[in-house]
């Protein structure tokens, strides 16, 4: 008996592996020209031909994020670090499942800068993710999720696997409302009233004065990302974090 696949059904076989190696999000969105244009030139050509992106995203622990207090820290350092290895690591998976079920599929990078000066890598993940209705962009710049927050990061693996143009049906009137935790937190002063008045000169400078004050060898920060989670949390009347 043939089996007929729909691209709901491909969807939610990814998401039934994903569960299985600690994916807490997980979806998919259509790529068009608009999407593409903005890909770095080292993976247009093969981005050309697929016509998907299956975004997937891992949690951050809110408890590590706890021991961040105005600047980062080395344990949060680590905890960045084994979570970008993890998402690596479920894009190879994912990938894997995609071509096992006859597509092509190109796992990209979760943290790769290319261009240091405009801190961009291959692709955004924040972007396709709220294209995938993961979230919506929030005050902070980063992509804010009905459950985490901007607690999560993410990785993208590109495919031709036949799947749905949005994977999960966010409301459009999703946002963040009336919260400014993210902008009362912000140490560089980035953060304006609106998605829009985010400052990325600011940010980026404030990282960059962090990597040499904390003796960090990378670029990160993670102050708004903590307050982020715990006023979603706090709205949501959820005790002790989101994980």
């Amino acid at each position: 008996m043939t089996t007929v696949t729909t691209p709901e059904s491909n969807l939610q076989h990814l998401r039934l592996a994903a569960a299985k190696m600690g994916i807490d999000v997980l979806s998919s969105a259509a790529l068009g020209p608009r999407e593409r244009e903005h890909f770095h030139e080292s993976i247009r050509d093969i981005a050309s031909s697929l016509g998907f992106a299956v975004v997937i995203g891992v949690a951050l622990s809110d408890q590590v994020l706890a021991t961040i207090s105005g600047r980062p820290n080395w344990t949060y350092y680590h905890h960045y670090r084994t979570v970008n290895l993890a998402l690596d690591q479920a894009a190879l998976s994912i990938a894997g499942e995609c071509r096992r079920m006859g597509a092509r599929a190109f796992p990209v990078p979760a943290s790769q800068i290319l261009d240091w000066e405009k801190l961009r890598a291959h692709l955004s993940h924040r972007e396709l993710g709220a294209l995938a209705g993961l979230g919506w962009r929030g005050r902070n710049n980063l992509l804010v999720n009905p459950r985490f927050g901007s607690q999560v990061r993410y990785v993208t693996v590109l495919t031709d696997l036949d799947l749905p143009a949005r994977g999960e049906a966010l409301d459009d009137a999703a946002g963040c409302g009336a919260c400014r935790a993210c902008h009362d937190a912000c140490p560089a002063r980035a953060i304006g009233t609106e998605p829009s008045d985010f400052n990325l000169d600011r940010c980026a400078a404030q990282i960059r004065r962090f990597s040499r004050s904390e003796k960090l060898n990378t670029l990160i920060c993670g102050v708004c990302i903590r307050a982020c989670g715990e006023a979603q949390a706090g709205a949501r009347g959820v005790k002790g974090g989101l994980t």
